[in-house]
């Protein structure tokens, strides 16, 4: 049984326009837990499961443990979530209902990561967000998908956080013969922990976290994502919130799908200066999805904004 279900690519007639490219958008944001996260998160759980595991515990700003609890109940396994107090409470919410525990710890993920990693038992299994194999395994089958909806792409753009969609999409590419279609890493500035990691030549730890994408808010990349960047085509964008902002409102106006800042980045990143962009012709963004976010929170990040620049 798979914790994730098939989501469609669809061919976006907006983002083409705006774009000049052949725009497709693997929508991720369709998964019963609201982001591709049910991929990577699900398969572990199974993988867990089946290895004697008798709880769940996870660290998350919101996504992956949702996608933990929302696994937790499919697989009948309790499951406890640390979030850092910057989550969102429909997030808090969101996993509470899954009848998952959820603890407040810290005010960024590695202080929530380091409680969480405090609570475990020799009968636990421990679901990391981004940085495990079986994750990258799980969210490779979103590229396994693309092989059968419509062929190979010039060009994948995905939202890089802590990395664990990047691995997946590689290593996704790779196992389906598609080694040499590049990637777009896109990030928010304020959350560029990749971008960063890239121009210093190792992963560096962000003092802070500045961007309202707070489910990019991996203050490090883990280090398997910034290897990639040596072996498979990588260019990093970074947007501004800003950017990711009106992303967002362009894909809820366009193809009604409300989705997080952190997605929004790779939208935004259509409109970049990117090298592998201009010679791409066909383009697939990973719509990521994100649950974090309201209607509502949308349009009040977009009055302050609005505000600010006048």
């Amino acid at each position: 049984m798979a914790i994730h279900i098939e989501t469609p690519a669809l061919a976006s007639r907006a983002f083409s326009l705006s774009s000049g490219k052949d725009v497709r958008l693997k929508l991720e944001a369709l998964q019963p837990s609201g982001s591709f996260k049910a991929r990577g998160i699900g398969h572990a759980c199974q993988i867990y499961k089946s290895r004697g595991a008798r709880r769940f515990v996870s660290s998350s700003g919101g996504n992956a443990g949702y996608a933990v609890a929302y696994a937790g109940r499919m697989l009948a396994t309790p499951v406890t979530v640390v979030v850092p107090a910057t989550t969102s409470e429909r997030a808090k919410n969101l996993i509470r209902s899954e009848g998952a525990d959820v603890i407040v710890h810290g005010e960024s993920w590695m202080e929530a990561n380091a409680k969480a990693l405090e609570l475990m038992t020799p009968e636990d299994a421990f679901l990391h967000p981004f940085d495990d194999p079986l994750l990258w395994d799980g969210h490779a089958t979103m590229i396994d998908e693309l092989a059968g909806q419509g062929g190979r792409p010039d060009l994948v753009i995905c939202s890089v956080g802590g990395g664990g969609l990047l691995c997946g999409v590689v290593e996704g590419l790779r196992r389906n013969g598609w080694g040499g279609v590049p990637v777009i890493a896109a990030e928010t500035a304020g959350a560029d922990s990749y971008a960063q990691a890239l121009r210093e030549g190792a992963p560096v730890l962000l003092p802070q976290i500045s961007s309202i994408a707070t489910s990019l808010g991996a203050r490090q990349v883990c280090g398997r994502a910034f290897e990639l960047a040596q072996e498979h085509p990588i260019e990093s964008v970074v947007v501004s919130d800003a950017a990711a902002l009106a992303a967002c409102e362009d894909v809820l106006l366009e193809h009604r799908i409300l989705v997080e800042p952190a997605c929004g980045a790779s939208v935004a990143a259509l409109r970049s200066d990117s090298a592998l962009l201009r010679e791409a012709r066909s383009v697939m963004v990973i719509l990521c999805g994100g649950v974090g976010v309201t209607a509502g929170q949308l349009a009040q990040w977009s009055a302050q904004f609005a505000a600010a620049a006048r």
